[in-house]
This record gives structure tokens, C-alpha cells and sequence, in this order.
């Protein structure tokens, strides 16, 4: 062990990696070591030493879409342009709502405007280029964008992940502690979990990215796919992919699996204590916490079906990203409005009073 400590440490001081990518390196020589898995650590050292020039064998990419036949793409720009405009407007409406109306101002709502915020730039990170390839028929993207985009849709999605989890436990501290929730969920500390969940969200899209750009690409280059993604891209490379998509696994699939269950046990704590409060109070709560989990799963399920399993394509993979990019985005908002009377109140008050 003390030999992989001294090789961290020389490895941040005589190269031009970055603390956290070298903290994410040591990170994984440990758990290899743990597990006594040599060819598993040998694997990882030769995907980190791989010369980057490798990379730049493809300088582009073409993404397949969701289809090559020309009458169905006129339908999909179509559908899609209407879903992404809808997912913005509806999305817009719960942000200006929350922002300007003074009855919203509880921290629920705090963070269902950075929930909001999420999903359009989660969605905006996907369908404007569907619908632009779909009506244009350029499908090619340069190696740049492909790892921005990457970046973003990662970035994102992981955001949405966390503040789903602070709404969580907003709801457990409100339900189960009522009589110390101001003092817990104060303004201060949720700012500084949306701050914490920023951080969080940026320290796994570095680790996607730093995966991505240390894939070599020496072969075909079209993306069955409509979004670049990592998944999608490994068919591309050419070496051996066990290992990354293990390392896949232990960052995108275990933060999906690992969030999932915490968000089930904590709405179980809350469903288990609603037994305690009065027939008004359970009704509201149960609610609120209804909406809650819907989203959850909607947004889970296919995340979790995506990327904790082995690299293999099935028919389905692209509905069930266009249903987690597209399909949940869109949903989020109106589930949380149908389902809300402070939010329709509140929207009724700062648009329609006004007309």
C-alpha cells in the first residue's frame, strides 16, 4: 500500500493532472488493491498512461439518431420540438413562479427551482440537437462537442440526482421533525447543500470526461445513438473495455442505485410516521410525498437499467434515454403542479391576476 501512496504522490507532482483527477486515480488503486485484483489495477495504469494523441485519431463522430428513414424524422423533429419547447415553458413557469411569488418560500420550494433549473438544462443538453439533426440531416458532431456534451448531460443529470435527494430529506425533516425544522432547514444550510450538490455534480462529470478523453478511437466512427454518451462511445474504442465499464458502473450506476435506495428508505421513514399525524396533516403530506416518488421512479428506473449493466445494446436503450432526458424533464414539472395547490395558487396569483 505504501508503495501506491508514494506513486500518488509522485503522480501529482510530476504531471499536469489535476488533485482531484489524481484523487479519483488513487481512489481506484485502492479499491483494487482491496479486492486483490491485479489484472483489474494493471488495466486501470494502462488506461491512464495511454498517450493522449491516441484520441485525436477521430476527429469527428456521426450520431446514428433514432432512425434513418426520412418520413419518421420529419415526425420526430416534430414530436420533439413540441416535447423540448413544452419542458421549457413548463419548467420556465416553475422557476419565474418560485422566484417572484412571496407564498413559495419555503425551502420545498428552494429546491424544486434548482430541480426545475436542472431539468431544462438537462433536457437543453439533448433534444436541440435531435431536432436540429433530424430536420437537417447533418449528423455530425466534432470530438469536441461530443465530450462537452458528455460533460453537460452528466453534469445535469447528476444535479437533478442530488437535489432530488435534499427535496428528500427537506420532506423528512418537515414530516418526522416538525418542531425543529426551521431551525434545521434554515436558509444557510440550504444554501449550502445546493452548493454541496453543485460540487458533487462537477466531481462526476470530471470523472466521465476523464474517462472519455482517455478513450482511443481507431475505427468506425458512427454513434448508435442520438446524444454522446459513454456507453455508446466504447463500441467505438479500440481496447479492451471491461475495465471501464466497470469504472462506468462504479460512478454513474452506483450513484443512480446508491441515490435510489436512499430516497426509498427516507419516503419510507416519512410514509411509517404519517401514521402519527392527523387526517388533514397525513392527507397533505401524503401528497406531497406521492409526487415525490412518482418523479423518483420515473427518473431512476431507466437510469438505473442504463448504467448498471454490461455494455450490451438493447432495442429499447434509446426510448429509455429519450424517456430520462426528454420524457422525465418535461413531467417533473407538471406532476409537482397538478399534484400541488400551493403551486397553482401561487401561479394563479402571479400570472393570471395579472392579465
Amino acid at each position: 500500500m505504501k508503495k501506491w501512496e508514494n506513486h500518488c504522490i509522485m503522480l501529482f507532482e510530476t504531471t499536469k493532472f489535476s488533485l482531484s483527477t489524481v484523487h479519483i486515480y488513487c481512489q481506484i488503486i485502492i479499491v483494487s488493491i482491496l479486492f486483490a485484483d491485479k489484472s483489474f489495477l494493471s488495466c486501470v495504469l494502462s488506461l491512464l498512461t495511454l498517450p493522449m494523441e491516441l484520441n485525436h485519431s477521430e476527429n469527428e463522430f456521426i450520431l446514428f439518431g433514432l432512425t434513418q428513414d426520412i418520413l419518421k424524422e420529419k415526425i420526430v423533429f416534430v414530436v420533439f420540438l413540441f416535447l423540448y419547447l413544452a419542458t421549457l415553458l413548463a419548467n420556465s413557469l416553475i422557476l419565474i413562479t418560485i422566484r417572484f411569488s412571496r407564498t413559495l418560500g419555503s425551502p420545498m420550494y428552494f429546491f424544486l427551482f434548482y430541480l426545475s433549473l436542472s431539468d431544462s438544462c438537462f433536457s437543453t443538453s439533448t433534444a436541440p440537437r435531435l431536432i436540429i439533426n433530424a430536420i437537417s440531416g447533418n449528423k455530425v458532431i466534432s470530438y469536441n462537442e461530443c465530450m462537452t456534451q458528455i460533460f453537460v448531460v452528466h453534469f445535469f443529470g447528476c444535479m437533478a440526482t442530488l437535489v432530488l435527494i435534499l427535496m428528500s430529506f427537506d420532506r423528512y425533516v418537515a414530516i418526522c421533525k416538525p418542531l425543529r425544522y426551521t431551525i434545521i432547514m434554515n436558509q444557510q444550510v440550504c444554501g449550502a447543500l445546493v452548493i454541496l450538490a453543485w460540487v458533487g455534480s462537477c466531481i462526476h462529470s470530471s470523472a466521465q470526461i476523464f474517462l472519455a478523453l482517455k478513450l482511443p478511437f481507431c475505427g468506425p466512427n458512427v454513434i448508435d445513438h442520438y446524444f454522446c454518451d459513454l456507453q455508446p462511445l466504447l463500441k467505438l474504442v479500440c481496447m479492451d473495455t471491461y475495465v471501464i465499464n466497470l469504472l462506468i458502473v462504479f460512478n454513474s450506476g452506483a450513484i443512480c442505485m446508491v441515490s435510489f435506495i436512499i430516497l426509498l428508505i427516507s419516503y419510507t421513514f416519512i410514509l411509517h410516521s404519517l401514521s402519527n399525524k392527523s387526517a388533514e396533516g397525513r392527507r397533505k403530506a401524503l401528497s406531497t410525498c406521492t409526487s415525490h416518488i412518482i418523479v423518483i421512479i420515473l427518473f431512476f428506473v431507466p437510469c438505473i437499467f442504463t448504467y448498471t449493466r454490461p455494455p450490451i445494446t438493447f432495442p429499447m436503450d434509446k426510448m429509455v434515454a429519450v424517456f430520462y432526458t426528454i420524457g422525465t424533464p418535461l413531467l417533473n414539472p407538471l406532476i409537482y403542479t397538478l399534484r400541488n395547490s400551493e403551486v397553482k395558487n401561487a401561479i394563479r396569483k402571479l400570472w393570471f391576476n395579472k392579465l
